[in-house]
C-alpha cells in the first residue's frame, strides 16, 4: 500500500490541507498542539489497511491550511464547522472522529453537538470535561514566579517570539518534555537535585517555557520527523495554533447554550499514564466520572509509560485499539 497523499479541500470558507489514505467509511483524525497531520502518520496506514478512508487535516492555523489572522476566528464553533465542511467536501453523510490534545477537545464537542455527522469518537489524552461554573482562565494557577502555560499563551506575540526563534529547538523541547521519556527524566533530575517542581504546566515568568539546555530525541521520534515538524512551523509560525488558547474563555461563553448536553455516540478513550494532562488536578475525577457525560463510553485504555504524544509514542497499541473499535461499530 502506498503512503498518504496530500491535497487542499474547501471547508467552512477556508482551505484545509489534508493527508488521506485508503477507501471506505470516513475516519477523520484531528491533531493537537503543536503538531500537524503528520502526528497521525502511523495511524493513516493502519486505518486504511483496515478498510477505511483515513483523513488527517492540518487543522485551521496549522501547516498548509489557511491561517486567519483574527483571534476570534479560532473558536470551537469554527473548528467544528471546518470538520463538518470536510465531511461535505467528501460527500460523506457521517464519519468516525478521532482526536488528540486540542483535537480531542474539538472531537468531543463535534460528537456531542453533531452526532448526526460524527457517529462515533475515539479520543486520546484529554478526558471529557463538563463546563465549569467560572471562566477557565480565572482559576488557572499563577504565582509571582510562574504561571500556568495557558495563561502564558494569552498575550499575543509573547509565546510566538520564544517559539519562533528556533522552531527545531522548540519542537524538540516540547515533544521530548511531554513524552513518557521526558516525564521520567524530569522527575529523576528533580529527585537527584533535591528540587521541587514548580507544578504541572507552570511557566517561569522570568525564563519562559523552553529549557535552556539541549534535550535528546525520544526513541519514538526520528531526526527526520523532527525536521518535518520544524519546517512546518518555520513556514507557518505559531500564531494560529496559539489562538486556540486565546479562545478558551470565549468558548466557555459560547458553550453555555449547550449546558447539560451529553456525548451520546459510541466512544473509546486512550491516554498514557505519564501524560501531563492526566497529571493535572481534577483529571482523575474527570476519568472516574466520564461515563456520566459519555454514556456510550466503551473503554478507558491507559498505556503504561506513555506520555502525552499518545499515537506517536505507542503507535502499535493505539492502532490495534483503534481498529478494534472501528470494527465494533455498526455499519
Amino acid at each position: 500500500m502506498s503512503g498518504p497523499t496530500q491535497r487542499i479541500i474547501k471547508a467552512n470558507g477556508i482551505n484545509l490541507n489534508i493527508a488521506e489514505q485508503g477507501e471506505g467509511p470516513l475516519v477523520l483524525l484531528c491533531h493537537g498542539f503543536p503538531e500537524s497531520w503528520y502526528s497521525w502518520r502511523h495511524q493513516l496506514e493502519a486505518v486504511a489497511a483496515a478498510g477505511y478512508h483515513a483523513v488527517a487535516p492540518d487543522m485551521r492555523g496549522y501547516g498548509k491550511s489557511d491561517k486567519p489572522e483574527a483571534i476570534d476566528q479560532y473558536t470551537i464553533f469554527h473548528m467544528i464547522g471546518d470538520l463538518v465542511g470536510a465531511l461535505d467536501a467528501f460527500a460523506a453523510k457521517s464519519a468516525i472522529i478521532v482526536g488528540h490534545d486540542w483535537g480531542a477537545g474539538i472531537a468531543w464537542h463535534a460528537a456531542r453537538l453533531r452526532p448526526d455527522r460524527f457517529r462515533a469518537a475515539a479520543i486520546l489524552s484529554v478526558p471529557y470535561r463538563p463546563r465549569s461554573e467560572v471562566r477557565p482562565t480565572s482559576v488557572m494557577p499563577q504565582t509571582e514566579e510562574a504561571q500556568f502555560y495557558q495563561l502564558y499563551f494569552q498575550q499575543p506575540g509573547v509565546a510566538e517570539a520564544e517559539f519562533e526563534a528556533d522552531t527545531r529547538k522548540t519542537l524538540a523541547a516540547m515533544l521530548f518534555g511531554g513524552s513518557g521519556e521526558g516525564a521520567t527524566a524530569i522527575r529523576a533530575m528533580a529527585a537527584a537535585s533535591g528540587q521541587t517542581s514548580r507544578g504541572v504546566g507552570m511557566v517561569s515568568r522570568k525564563d519562559g517555557m523552553l529549557p535552556k539546555v539541549p534535550v535528546p530525541l525520544p526513541s519514538w521520534l526520528s531526526a527526520a520527523d523532527l525536521d518535518y515538524y520544524a519546517a512546518e512551523f518555520a513556514r507557518s509560525g505559531f500564531r494560529g495554533p496559539l489562538n486556540y488558547y486565546r479562545n478558551i474563555d470565549r468558548n466557555w461563553e459560547l458553550m453555555g447554550a449547550f449546558e447539560g448536553v451529553k456525548v451520546t455516540v459510541p466512544t473509546l478513550f486512550m491516554a498514557g499514564d505519564l501524560d501531563m494532562v492526566i497529571a493535572f488536578p481534577g483529571a482523575a475525577e474527570h476519568l472516574a466520572n466520564m461515563k456520566q457525560w459519555v454514556p456510550q463510553l466503551r473503554e478507558i485504555k491507559m498505556l503504561p509509560g506513555c506520555g502525552h504524544w499518545t499515537q506517536q509514542e505507542r503507535p502499535a497499541e493505539v492502532n490495534a485499539a483503534l481498529v478494534d473499535f472501528l470494527r465494533s461499530l455498526p455499519g
